[in-house]
């Protein structure tokens, strides 16, 4: 392995742990509803669990409620225990074979902990790019150990490591601002 690999690689799993924390971001509700905020809801669906939108057809039904319309009768009890039990509180009501899921107004109360959970999920974002980090740096100091590369080259790759871990740092706390912003809009 070579610095260039090192470097290489540490800069997708970056940019992969930013994906993953854009995607956390979007299933956390602000004020707008969207059929989004249920694919993380998992159903078991004939003893495997999988995600709602491949056991029922989500669509908006006006500004403030989605609706779940399963694609087998029986489904409709599961599904609306799945919506009920995930950490999204919502209260979903059965009318035949549709599932309606209302969507509440977020009281500010609300809205603060929602900031609280952004700030979380920012923070799990910055230590993995930080352990990203310093798996990079170790594997340098191996190359160095194993006489691979010289001091100077090692110093200047873990310089250019901590450039990147601090331009993903920055693109996270960036995303955070806008999120935060987007939720505490009335």
């Amino acid at each position: 392995m070579t610095i260039a690999d090192i470097k290489k690689s540490t800069e997708q799993k970056m940019q992969k742990s930013i994906e993953a924390f854009k995607n956390d971001l979007g299933k956390i509700r602000t004020g707008r509803v969207h059929v989004g905020l249920l694919d993380h809801v998992q159903v078991d669906y004939y003893g495997s669990m999988m995600p709602i939108n491949q056991a029922a057809n989500v669509t908006l039904l006006d500004a403030r409620t989605i609706g779940v319309q399963p694609f087998e009768k029986k489904m409709v009890p599961v599904i609306e225990k799945a919506i009920r039990e995930s950490d999204l509180g919502l209260n979903p009501a059965t009318q035949g074979d549709l599932i309606r899921v209302p969507m509440p107004a977020l009281t500010e109360q609300r809205r603060k902990d929602l900031v609280k959970i952004v700030k979380g999920e920012g923070e799990d974002a910055r230590v993995s790019i930080r352990s990203l980090r310093r798996e990079a740096n170790d594997g340098l100091k191996k190359l160095l150990k194993d006489k691979v590369v010289s001091e100077d080259d090692e110093r200047r790759a873990q310089d250019e490591v901590q450039k990147l871990t601090d331009k993903f740092v920055a693109e996270i706390e960036k995303m955070l601002a806008a999120k935060e912003a987007e939720i505490m809009a009335v």
